[in-house]
């Protein structure tokens, strides 16, 4: 029931997350929505995955994606800002 909850949530956050890509208007408050959709929608699903499959070694799996999904989120997201910017702004 609980993993239920947690996978429905997820999606619920995906959902909004792909609306805010397509309706916010300029770049970084699009890549604001994009990092929600990683960092919160795709990490409740995985835990709520986690929680269907009870304690296996799919368990462990399902934890070290999380924790990858972490990292490679916020690494990504700072790497599109700063090219972003960078690219738009030749004086800095």
């Amino acid at each position: 029931m609980i993993g239920s909850v947690f996978i429905l949530s997820g999606i619920f956050f995906i959902l909004i997350s792909n609306i805010g890509i397509i309706r916010f208007p300029d770049f970084y408050t699009r890549l604001h929505a994009a990092g929600v959709t990683d960092s919160s929608g795709a990490t409740l699903l995985l835990i709520g995955l986690a929680l269907h499959s009870q304690f296996s070694f799919n368990t462990l799996k399902i934890i070290l994606l999380i924790v990858i999904i972490w990292v490679a989120n916020s690494t990504n997201s700072y790497v599109l800002a700063r090219t972003y910017y960078k690219t738009n702004n030749k004086n800095v």
